[in-house]
């Protein structure tokens, strides 16, 4: 499309009425006559050759093709008004400002020991990390993502950084009490610490690997659960209980001998870690320098699992 005809004004008007759900508070904030408003969204309409808009009386709604549309003005809006307040703010020289968002688990124990790294190649980028999700609207969308899910259809452009693999970790101390490879009694004599995740059974991951060691009747609704893995490793490593696991986020506790993999076994939770990136922000140059060399760091860190104890 032609962006002479980006029929602006009415974008804006749709945009206030697709929030707000009314022509009356749109023109009220927009300060224009309602009869504009609701003029300005019939062009658009027109424009596209679809309705955006369900009119029914005292309601307004969006149609599918407006739920679609709506979200994308929206952050195209947010990102041109946080643009101009940069340059703005800097006087005409802004500074590239990325904002990153990063799993805690994630960006504890992987990322923030080598941003460093990214900031002495890139000095004149301006890192804003952030490691929970914000419903602030003032805070925006981050421009790039690290997501830990699994495989998925997305608006996003998705590059897997690996394929996660859980298993048992636990300190050595913990481990010297297996005897003679008893995978059950081991289990049994100890607390299990749970990872929860949202819309998931506390338990489910338990049970999975329960089961894949063909013992389904171990019983996995006992221990601590825990929202992070980070914390649950850190209830391990105070030497209480077994956690299970990605080994990768933890290579450097497992290297310096205050964690041990008893066990071989390996769970495919079917879950990766995933850097997602919107497609538009592909020809920003920030966003592009960041993406590389994060795939750079992070492609392939199953090449570089640490081993387990081989039981």
């Amino acid at each position: 499309m032609d962006r002479k005809w980006l029929p602006l004004n009415a974008l804006r008007a749709f945009e206030a009425a697709g929030n707000l759900l009314s022509f009356t508070a749109a023109a009220n904030k927009l300060t224009v006559a309602q009869s504009a408003v609701s003029r300005h969204v019939i062009v658009l309409e027109q424009f596209l050759g679809v309705p955006l808009f369900e009119r029914r009386p005292q309601q307004l709604l969006l149609t599918e093709a407006g739920k679609h549309l709506l979200p994308v003005v929206t952050k195209s809006f947010d990102r041109i008004d946080q643009a101009l307040g940069e340059i703005i703010r800097e006087k005409g020289t802004p500074k590239r400002v990325l904002k990153v968002f990063l799993p805690p688990t994630f960006a504890h124990q992987l990322a923030i020991p080598i941003l460093r790294d990214f900031r002495a190649e890139q000095p004149d980028i301006t890192l804003e990390i952030a490691s929970k999700p914000s419903n602030s609207p003032q805070d925006g969308d981050p421009d790039v993502a690290v997501v830990y899910n699994q495989p998925e259809v997305s608006n996003s452009i998705l590059d897997l950084l690996w394929m996660v693999k859980l298993t048992i970790l636990c300190t050595p101390q913990v481990a010297a009490q297996l005897e003679s490879s008893d995978v059950g009694a081991f289990l049994t004599g100890n607390d299990l610490l749970h990872v929860k995740l949202d819309n998931r059974p506390r338990h489910e991951f338990w049970e999975m690997y329960v089961r894949l060691i063909g013992r389904p009747d171990i019983r996995v609704d006992r221990g601590l659960v825990f929202d992070t893995a980070q914390l649950a490793v850190q209830y391990a490593l105070a030497g209480a209980g077994i956690a299970l696991v990605d080994p990768i986020l933890f290579k450097d506790e497992i290297a310096a001998g205050k964690l041990v993999m008893p066990f071989e076994t390996q769970l495919d939770d079917g879950y990766g870690y995933y850097l997602a990136t919107h497609p538009e922000d592909l020809n920003n140059e920030a966003v592009a320098l960041f993406r590389s060399w994060l795939i750079r760091r992070f492609a392939g860190a199953h090449l570089d699992e640490p081993r387990s104890l081989g039981i």
